[in-house]
C-alpha cells in the first residue's frame, strides 16, 4: 500500500490496494450458503472423520447465494472447535475437490467459523477488519449456513490463507508457507514457538507445524536455527516489521489464542526475498475472550482486568516460563521495541482513542442482530448477543465486555513508557518531482524532538526495504545543519520509488506514514526509453539454451544501454499492440550494461516466464509502460531454428539475424546468410505514410497488400535476392493491415498497423 508525499504536507489520500472491496467477503454483507450432502448419514461420516483426525471430505453440493457448485469437498474445520455433539460445527468447504478450477468469485476454499467462545459475534470479523489496515490478513464477513435446507446458524466466513490469499498479498504462490498449528496443544509447552528444543532433526518439528507447501522443512528448520542462535542475522531471514505488527495486534486486542499465548494460530510465508513473513490466523477469542496463558507472568490465566493491563513488552520486561523466541529476541533490540510501540500507538489512536472500534462493532451488531436471533444453535443467547459488545457475559467462563475491556486496555496503554514522547513529523518533501534513472534524489522531512532519523527505501514492488541514516549536518544535499530537516539521498533506477520515514529520541518512535511498513510514500518518475531495449530474441529454440527446468523455450534479452542501474517496476512486454500491459516484467533491477533473459513459453512458472510465447514465423514484440508508452518494439519476420534475431551493433543497432549471444553481448555474433529461406520484415510499425520491406529469398517474390476485411489494396514483384521496398500508404484508412510476401515454396503473412 502506498501513498505520495507532495510538498510541505502529507497527502494522505492513499492509493490503497482494497483488495475485492465488492468481493464474496464485503463485510458488511451476509452471504447465503447452502450445503446439500449426497449421503444422509452425511453427519455421522463427518463425525468420524473428526474422531480418527481425518482430513478428508465428503462429497456434496453447495448453493452460495444462489449460485450451484457440484461435488465439493466438505469436511470440518479447526479441529479443536469442532465436536461430534455438536449441531453447529464449522467447516472447510473445497469447490474444486473434484472439479479442477470450480470457484465462487475468485475462491476456491471456503472456511465459516462457527463463533464459539464469542458471544457478541463480531470478535473475528472485527479483529481482521482492524489488521488488515497493518499487514496482509484475511477478509472476513458472515454467512447463514443451511445443510440440507435446514437453517444452522450464522457464521464468520473467513478467507483462506492459500494461494489466492499469497498472490494477492506477496505476489507469489510457491514458496514455503507454514502454519504454526500443533497436532496437540500442550497447555504448558511449548508448541509452534519457533524454539529449536526439538533438536537439528527436520522431522522432530512434524507435529508441531503443519506444511502447507510442497516443501519447506529445511527452510523452516534454517528460520528458526537463525532466530534462536544468530540473531544478529534476523533480518536476513525474517520481515521483521510484520512480526513487530503481528505482536501489536495480538497485545492491543488481547488476542491470546496466538502466538503470544500457546503459541499457535499464525502462519509463515517465505516471500521471494527470502523472509518469512507471519500472517495472522483464528482471531475470534481476541478481545480478551481466550486467558488461559501468556507464557509469562501469568502463564496459569490471567483475569479481564489483569487483561486491560497486560504488558505488551513482558517476554522482556519479565520472564518466559515457556520460550518465546520471536518475541524476547526481537525485544532484546532497543529500537524495535520503539519501532513496537509505535505501532502500539497507531493501532490504540486510529481505533480505539477515536472509538471508531466502537461505532464498527455496532454496525456489525445491527447487520447480524436479526441472523443471530434466528440462530437456534449459538452457544450464547440472544441476550448474552445483546450485552457482550459493552458488558460481561458469564457461561463456561467470563467473556468481557469489548468495550468495557477496550476503555480500560486503551488508557493504560496511552501512559506505557514509549507510547508518548515521539518525535513529531511536520514534512515530508523530495525533489526532483518526476526524476529518471540515474537522477539523485533528495528526500527531506522536517522533525521536531528526534534524534535518529532512517529513511527506508525501495526501487519495486517487493517487500525488502533498504534504510539510510539522514542527516541534519548540512552534508548531501541537506541545506543546513542542525535545523531540524533531515535529508538522504536516493539514486533512481526507474519509474518508481517507495519510502517511509522512522524518526526516535531516547524514548519513542514515530513512523511516517504511520502505518508503515504496510503503507508508504511513493515517487513517481519518468522512464526514458532506450535505457531498456529488446537486444536479442530467439522464437524457434530447438536446442541452444534450456530454461532453469531444461526446456527449450523461446528467449527475449532485454539489455540496460545505461551506466547506472535501471528497475524493471512498471513495464510490459506484449505481442499485442492493443493489449501492450499483457505481460508484467518482474520488479527487479539490471545493472549497468548487463542483461536479463525472459522466456517467452506462456507457461508463469515464476516470474521470468511471460503468459504469450513468439511465434516463429514472425510479430511484433513490445515494451511498454504501466500507461500504454511504447519504449521500444521489434518485428520480427520469420524465424530460423536456433538462430536468434537481435541488435547489431549491440545495443543500438538494426535487428539481423545473428548466432545466439544468450545473454551477452552481440558484437561477437556471426551474421547469418539468408538465402535458404524466405525472410520478410516490415518496419516501421505502426506506420503512418511509408514502410519498408526487407525481403530476402533466392527466387523471385510476390508482395500483396490486405485490409482487415481480406480486400487486396497493392501488391508488387520482389525480384530475386536482398532487397528494401518503399510501400507508400499514405491514401490508405488507418487501420489494421496483412503483409503477405510468397515465392514458389513459402508463404510468410505479417500484421501492420497504419497510423
Amino acid at each position: 500500500m502506498r501513498l505520495k508525499a507532495i510538498g510541505f504536507l502529507f497527502f494522505l489520500a492513499v492509493s490503497l490496494n482494497s483488495f475485492a472491496q465488492d468481493s464474496f467477503y464485503k463485510t458488511d454483507t451476509i452471504r447465503e450458503i447452502k450445503i446439500s450432502f449426497y449421503q444422509n448419514n452425511w453427519d455421522a461420516i463427518l463425525d468420524s472423520l473428526y474422531i480418527k483426525g481425518d482430513r478428508d471430505r465428503i462429497l456434496a453440493s453447495v448453493l452460495i447465494d444462489g449460485e450451484n457448485y457440484d461435488s465439493v469437498g466438505v469436511r470440518y474445520k479447526g479441529f479443536s472447535s469442532a465436536s461430534i455433539n455438536r449441531v453447529k460445527n464449522p467447516f472447510n468447504i473445497k469447490l474444486n475437490y473434484t472439479i479442477a478450477g470450480q470457484k465462487h468469485l475468485g475462491i476456491d476454499k471456503l472456511k465459516l467459523s462457527n463463533v464459539i467462545q464469542d458471544p457478541s459475534f463480531v470478535r473475528e470479523v472485527l479483529s481482521y477488519e482492524i489488521a488488515r489496515q497493518y499487514m496482509p490478513a484475511s477478509e472476513a464477513n458472515y454467512a447463514n449456513l443451511y445443510i440440507n435446507d435446514t437453517l444452522i446458524g450464522l457464521y464468520s466466513n473467513i478467507e483462506a490463507v492459500n494461494k489466492e490469499f499469497l498472490e494477492k498479498h506477496f505476489s507469489s504462490t510457491d514458496n514455503v508457507l507454514v502454519k504454526g498449528n500443533p497436532e496437540e496443544v500442550n497447555l504448558f509447552g511449548e508448541n509452534s514457538n519457533l524454539s529449536n528444543s526439538p533438536g537439528t532433526d527436520t522431522l522432530s518439528y512434524s507435529s508441531l507445524y503443519s506444511m502447507e507447501s510442497d516443501y519447506g522443512w529445511t527452510e523452516l528448520y534454517a528460520f528458526i536455527d537463525t532466530l534462536n542462535d544468530y540473531e544478529h542475522a534476523l533480518e536476513q531471514v525474517l520481515n521483521i516489521d510484520r512480526a513487530l505488527w503481528m505482536h501489536a495486534l495480538n497485545y492491543t486486542l488481547v488476542n491470546f489464542d496466538s502466538y503470544i499465548g500457546y503459541a499457535q494460530n499464525y502462519y509463515l510465508y517465505q516471500d521471494d526475498d527470502g523472509l518469512f513473513n507471519p500472517i495472522l490466523w483464528d482471531l475470534n477469542m481476541s478481545f480478551g475472550s481466550f486467558r488461559l496463558s501468556d507464557a509469562s507472568v501469568y502463564y496459569d490465566g490471567f483475569s479481564i482486568e489483569q487483561a486491560k493491563t497486560l504488558d505488551p513488552l513482558t517476554h522482556y520486561n519479565e520472564f518466559s516460563v515457556f520460550d518465546r523466541p520471536l518475541l524476547r529476541k526481537i525485544f532484546e533490540n532497543s529500537r524495535y521495541r520503539k519501532m513496537y510501540l509505535a505501532h502500539i500507538r497507531t493501532i490504540v489512536e486510529e481505533n480505539f482513542q477515536n472509538n471508531n472500534y466502537k461505532n464498527r462493532a455496532e454496525d456489525l451488531y445491527s447487520l447480524i442482530d436479526q441472523s443471530v436471533n434466528a440462530d437456534a444453535n449459538k452457544f450464547y443467547s440472544y441476550t448474552d448477543f445483546q450485552d457482550n459488545i459493552y458488558s460481561t457475559v458469564s457461561d463456561l467462563i467470563d467473556y468481557p465486555g469489548i468495550v468495557d475491556l477496550m476503555e480500560g486496555r486503551s488508557a493504560y496503554l496511552s501512559t506505557y513508557y514509549g507510547f508518548q514522547g515521539a518525535p513529531i513529523v511536520d514534512s515530508v518533501i523530495y525533489s526532483p518531482l518526476e526524476p529518471v534513472a540515474g537522477d539523485t534524489v533528495l528526500i527531506s522531512t522536517n522533525i521536531y524532538n528526534g534524534s535518529n532519523v532512517l529513511l527506508a527505501f525501495k526501487h519495486d514492488t517487493g517487500n525488502l526495504f533498504e534504510n539510510l541514516l539522514m542527516n541534519d549536518q548540512g552534508l548531501y544535499g541537506d541545506v543546513a545543519p542542525n535545523d531540524g530537516w533531515f535529508t538522504a539521498q536516493v539514486i533512481a533506477t526507474g519509474a518508481q520509488i517507495d519510502y517511509y520515514i522512522y524518526a526516535e529520541n531516547d524514548s519513542a518512535g514515530i513512523f511516517s506514514p504511520e502505518r508503515a511498513a504496510y503503507e508508504y510514500y511513493s515517487i513517481n518518475g519518468i522512464f526514458t526509453p532506450g535505457d531498456i531495449v529488446i537486444n536479442e530474441l530467439m522464437a524457434s529454440n530447438t536446442s541452444t539454451s534450456q530454461d532453469e527446468n531444461g526446456d527449450f523455450d523461446d528467449w527475449i534479452e532485454l539489455f540496460n544501454t545505461t551506466e547506472h542501474s535501471v528497475s524493471l517496476a512498471g513495464l510490459y512486454l506484449s505481442d499485442d499492440l492493443l493489449n501492450l500491459t499483457k505481460w508484467q516484467l518482474p520488479a527487479q533491477t539490471i545493472a549497468a550494461n548487463d542483461y536479463l533473459i525472459i522466456w517467452a513459453d506462456s507457461d508463469s512458472q515464476n516470474s521470468l516466464h511471460t503468459n504469450f510465447k513468439l511465434s516463429s514465423t514472425g510479430e511484433i514484440l513490445f515494451l511498454a509502460d504501466a500507461n500504454g508508452l511504447l519504449l521500444d518494439s521489434v518485428s520480427f519476420m520469420q524465424q530460423l531454428d536456433d538462430v536468434s534475431y537481435g541488435r547489431f551493433p549491440n545495443g543500438t543497432g538494426d535487428f539481423t539475424l545473428l548466432s545466439p549471444t544468450f545473454k551477452s553481448n552481440n558484437n561477437t555474433a556471426d551474421s547469418i546468410p539468408s538465402s535458404s529461406k524466405l525472410l520478410v520484415d516490415a518496419f516501421p510499425i505502426p506506420s503512418v505514410n511509408v514502410f519498408y520491406l526487407s525481403v530476402s529469398s533466392q527466387q523471385e517474390s510476390s508482395f500483396e497488400l490486405f485490409d482487415v476485411l481480406g480486400r487486396l489494396v497493392c501488391e508488387k514483384t520482389i525480384a530475386a535476392g536482398v532487397s528494401e521496398t518503399e510501400i507508400s500508404i499514405a491514401n490508405y484508412k488507418p487501420g489494421i493491415y496483412f503483409v503477405t510476401v510468397r515465392n514458389s515454396d513459402q508463404v510468410s503473412t505479417l500484421k501492420m498497423l497504419k497510423l
